[in-house]
């Protein structure tokens, strides 16, 4: 009985996993202001739904809805076949309140079970001062920032300062020398964006590092003088000076490449094929320089000042504890905290004399933040004692300054003891009253005395087989030379060979961008399309992988002499794909698809032109 209890258990597991617990998940923006046109969507993920009930959207107007979407997938892997379905209930509201509304529960009807969706909610912010006053009730999704980027740029193209600027500020304004201060770029825009780039200058005496920013860019409502701006953190950089006094942050220019609408152009020309209701605009927006007051560190720095700047911790290990001599003994040291972790020396370890000492391997596993890097800093002292004895090392003292605490404080491991048996053969006794000594027993040999035996003379040198072993060396050479020098004829340099492929393997990636263009798969239809171009001007330019970037890529086509227009062309493309992830876009059904097209004409005419040249 027992036995058939643990079989039916197994089965209902079994079942469990191999048709999945029915969900109803809901997706709604986080953000939304008043009179915007949002869409709130109930995503089921089985296709066998009945009943679908929703509550009452307070606080909302629904412009339309519930719109019913199905959508199917089957995938076969190692010959196991799998199916999923999926149907979306999706409603078009408009808020018509401040503050954050909830999104209402629905729920459905799958093999007889309820299954109901999770809460939501949605911060609504009031409308942008500047809206259109004739827009009420259901079209007040005019007013929505959509809308107002239309509106605001659509005068011949002229962005004002107000409506796209970016700023950046400082962590501290008063630091000490070595220590971190992040500056962040905050974008503000109520255009839409297509492009935008900027790199950070050098700055004089500065160590500079980006942080990472992993996570997908996506834009956060934000209100400013009465109006709702698009705003996002752009760069963040961590700065670590290198000499005291007052350091200037220079302003950074950013080339912004922005869609407006196209009022000038005439419907019947766009209806038939002769324009389009959109154009591009190019403005530049500049940040402010910002100052920094550097102070030193204190004086006088102690002895073992090792150079770092923040809060530290250090722990050592010894293996083994029990050697042999002329065997190798580890001295494992780890500094964690954080700080200028970088830029720190390696402490300094107070080894017995006789002991040989190599160079710390160190091993890094620090991260940036935004008051410096974070993580630990391992060294590995390996050692040989060359004689055998009792040997005490000395605690490990690791000197830091206390941003925090404007003082020095120093860390310090326990003292070590390793024990040294004596190696085979002739080992002279080792004690610690010896180890001011240089012992030299094993470095002298014993002189033998006697006559000398002399070497019989070579009679190799200057015979027939002397001269007949040089002449079959050279004729060797040569066969060797000659056959290198043919099989190089044979066999096309691999650059040749990529080359001629290179239009096969880009043609290849632009299919599989399509497939995933269909698939509606965003980021990886921008990564697919970057990496047919640049893989086809890395292979048809002969760039190693190391060196394939855009900036390489363009200096090597203007080598080349490829017209400048084809150039302006690639680096429209990439720098498109760079930027369609990171800011909103109208239509992003049109952008790929336009994208797709531009990316395969630019391939085309690079192709060509290369030719030519």
């Amino acid at each position: 009985m027992k036995r058939l209890y643990t079989l039916f258990t197994l089965f209902l597991l079994a079942a469990s996993y191999a048709f999945p617990q029915a969900t109803l998940k809901v997706q709604a923006p986080s953000q939304a202001e008043v009179g915007q046109r949002i869409r709130i969507s109930y995503v089921a993920n089985t296709g066998d739904v009945e009943d679908f009930q929703v509550g009452d959207f307070e606080g909302f107007n629904v412009l339309y809805g519930p719109s019913t979407s199905r959508s199917s997938s089957f995938s076969m892997t190692n010959g196991r076949t799998s199916q999923s379905s999926t149907v979306t209930f999706t409603y078009t509201v408009v808020p018509i309140e401040e503050g954050t509304l909830r999104v209402p529960v629905a729920s459905i009807r799958v093999d007889g079970k309820t299954v109901r969706s999770g809460a939501a909610s949605i911060e609504v912010l009031p409308a942008s001062q500047q809206q259109n006053p004739q827009s009420s009730g259901g079209q007040q999704g005019g007013n929505s920032r959509q809308g107002r980027q239309q509106q605001g740029a659509a005068s011949g193209g002229q962005i004002s300062g107000n409506e796209l600027y970016m700023t950046v500020t400082a962590s501290r304004q008063k630091i000490f020398e070595q220590e971190a201060v992040m500056l962040t770029y905050k974008l503000y825009t109520l255009v839409n964006i297509q492009q935008i780039s900027g790199e950070m200058p050098q700055i004089d005496g500065c160590h500079v590092q980006e942080l990472d920013r992993q996570a997908q860019l996506s834009l956060k409502y934000e209100r400013v003088n009465g109006r709702n701006y698009g705003t996002a953190i752009w760069k963040q950089y961590v700065v670590f000076p290198q000499k005291t006094g007052k350091i200037k942050i220079p302003s950074i220019t950013f080339d912004t490449q922005i869609e407006v609408q196209n009022h000038s152009m005439d419907p019947f020309d766009i209806f038939f094929g002769g324009g389009s209701l959109s154009q591009m605009v190019r403005k530049q927006i500049k940040t402010s320089p910002v100052e920094i007051e550097v102070l030193p560190l204190p004086t006088p720095r102690p002895d073992n000042f090792s150079g770092a700047v923040g809060k530290f911790t250090v722990s050592a290990t010894l293996t083994p504890e029990q050697v042999n001599a002329n065997d190798a003994a580890t001295l494992r040291l780890v500094v964690s905290g954080q700080g200028n972790m970088k830029l720190m020396k390696a402490p300094t370890i107070r080894f017995p004399q006789d002991f040989e000492v190599y160079d710390p391997k160190e091993n890094n596993k620090t991260t940036n933040t935004a008051t410096g890097a974070k993580g630990n800093i391992t060294y590995d002292y390996v050692v040989v004692p060359r004689h055998g004895g009792k040997f005490s090392i000395p605690p490990v003292e690791f000197c830091y300054f206390d941003p925090e605490k404007a003082q020095y404080n120093t860390v310090r491991t326990d003292s070590f003891h390793l024990a040294v048996a004596k190696a085979k053969g002739h080992q002279v006794a080792y004690t610690r009253e010896q180890e001011d000594l240089n012992v030299l027993s094993n470095d002298i040999r014993f002189i033998k005395l006697g006559e000398l035996e002399s070497a019989e003379a070579d009679d190799f040198f200057g015979t027939s087989a002397y001269w007949l072993t040089y002449a079959v060396l050279f004729v060797a050479f040569v066969v060797a030379f000659l056959w290198l020098r043919h099989q190089k004829k044979l066999n096309p340099n691999s650059w040749s060979v990529k080359g001629k492929k290179a239009g096969k393997v880009a043609s290849r990636r632009l299919k599989q961008a399509s497939k995933l263009m269909h698939e509606k798969n965003d980021a990886a239809f921008y990564d697919e399309v970057m990496r047919a171009l640049l893989g086809y001007a890395g292979d048809k330019l002969s760039l190693p992988q190391g060196e394939l970037t855009k900036d390489n890529v363009i200096a090597r086509l203007n080598q080349r002499g490829v017209e400048q227009t084809v150039v302006d062309a690639f680096i429209a493309v990439v720098s498109d794909c760079e930027f369609a992830r990171y800011a909103p876009v109208a239509d992003a059904n049109m952008t790929k698809e336009k994208i797709y097209r531009q990316a395969s004409d630019v391939i085309t005419q690079m192709n060509a032109s290369l030719k030519s040249h």
